[in-house]
């Protein structure tokens, strides 16, 4: 047998779940005779899950028990396969049944092995590379506890995962292998954890699926002030940005919630389509709100660093980078950095004109303008060292959620100002009723 960990012999009852914080034994590479519980693991490396001081949790929704990847302990720089295995000595009630919680978060996708046999897995594994989907809390029921399961005579088992790591999250400073510890217990304790879990992941991203409700009504907001003044394309553009970042903000929280998206997919949607046409709008939408006419050539440039930030992008995506050298690679990267520079100059150059030309009314919209921009060049903000994200009882919510929250209401108050704007001036324009005749 491997010579994986054993757990001294817990006594599961109805509520004890144990986490498996090992040591695991841990080898890079791939084999599929290592899932055999036979298998000599005693040359391998240990690997400990345990977690780090009290209150540790990921970056992005607040779970608990996050320790650094394998690229910070002696791995860096290694994609692809690596396995893991423990063995666990059992004691259960005799016919109990056991579950195992998968890591709900491991770097990327993951086959679990018990015994030898396939329980399950997080990703799909039938192509020559893994699609990996957004990892989330799993469940695995293990098979029925042996007759001689006692309370003198534990049964020793083998669990092994199989994790595929792509290189695409090499970018991630502390990436690799498995993040959290899974945990062994009876099925009802192993549930109460997975929905704790499912619960922080739902919570993690509810403001993502509530603010492209707000989006679209500030957007049906918008249009309904284009008959007031149908030669202003400020409703339009403005109308345009507000859905294509309410498409953003939904799909993050669908990508996270459940697994019709893999990755890539994702990755493709969102860098490459959304993000630039999202520069786009929003950059013309604050020119046509503070009634820019010059230069006329903003549009052209708009266009132009829209077309060069979505050939950069797809560029530089992880799928193409066996096709690209590292110099090419890095230069359309810097590319992509200086192509949202130049949004940003020519956004603050249209703030500018915008208040020598409308003054007070100009300088009523910078909130609004500083909010979205906030969202916008998120990436360069966090390159910055700017906190990204904060956990207000012990869930995440970051930098980008509560601007566009507070931007919200920003913009909601221009629209309303506008429309009071319109309503003023539409009484002004009314006649007044002569006085009736006398006879």
């Amino acid at each position: 047998m491997g010579c994986g960990y054993i757990v001294p012999n817990p006594m599961i009852d109805s509520y004890s779940v144990v986490p498996l914080n090992g040591p695991w034994k841990f080898h890079t590479g791939d084999d599929p005779r290592w899932a055999a519980p036979t298998f000599d693991d005693s040359a391998w490396e240990n690997v400990d899950l345990a977690p780090p001081p009290l209150g540790s949790h990921d970056a992005d929704v607040g779970l608990t028990g996050y320790v650094p990847g394998r690229t910070t302990k002696g791995h860096p720089g290694y994609s692809g396969y690596a396995w893991y295995r423990i063995s666990v000595a059992i004691t259960a009630p005799r016919g109990a049944t056991l579950a195992l919680s998968g890591p709900p978060d491991v770097d990327d996708a993951y086959q679990l092995f018990f015994n030898g046999h396939l329980l399950g897995s997080a990703g799909n594994f039938s192509g020559a590379t893994p699609a990996v989907y957004s990892i989330q809390p799993r469940i695995f029921r293990l098979p029925q506890s042996p007759a001689s399961a006692s309370a003198d005579k534990p049964v020793v088992s083998v669990l092994a995962f199989r994790v595929w790591m792509d290189r695409s999250s090499l970018s991630s400073p502390d990436a690799g292998g498995i993040h959290i510890a899974p945990a062994l217990g009876p099925t009802r304790g192993i549930e109460s954890r997975y929905d704790l879990q499912w619960m922080q992941t739902f919570w993690g991203y509810v403001v993502d699926a509530i603010l492209p409700v707000l989006f679209v009504l500030l957007a049906i907001m918008a249009c309904a002030l284009i008959p007031f003044d149908p030669s202003d394309a400020a409703y339009r553009w403005l109308a345009v940005a507000l859905l294509l970042i309410a498409l953003i903000r939904l799909n993050q929280a669908l990508f996270f919630w459940f697994q019709f998206e893999s990755v890539p997919a994702f990755d493709f949607a969102r860098n490459v389509f959304l993000d630039p046409l999202n520069f786009a709008a929003w950059t013309m939408a604050w020119r046509a709100w503070f009634q820019l006419r010059t230069p006329k050539w903003t549009p052209k440039a708009v266009a132009a660093f829209t077309v060069l930030y979505m050939a950069a992008q797809f560029l530089t995506r992880p799928s193409l980078h066996l096709a690209l050298s590292h110099p090419v690679s890095a230069a359309f990267h810097s590319i992509s950095s200086g192509v949202r520079l130049l949004f940003a100059l020519l956004l603050l150059f249209i703030v500018h004109q915008g208040i020598r030309r409308c003054g007070r009314d100009a300088r009523l919209a910078l909130p609004a303008v500083l909010l979205i921009s906030i969202g916008l060049f998120a990436k360069d903000l966090s390159a910055l060292r700017i906190p990204g994200i904060w956990f207000p009882y012990g869930v995440g919510v970051s930098r980008t959620q509560f601007a566009y929250a507070a931007f919200v209401v920003a913009l909601f108050a221009l629209l309303l100002r506008r429309l009071f704007c319109f309503a003023s001036r539409s009484r002004r324009l009314v006649p007044e009723p002569r006085p009736a005749e006398t006879l």
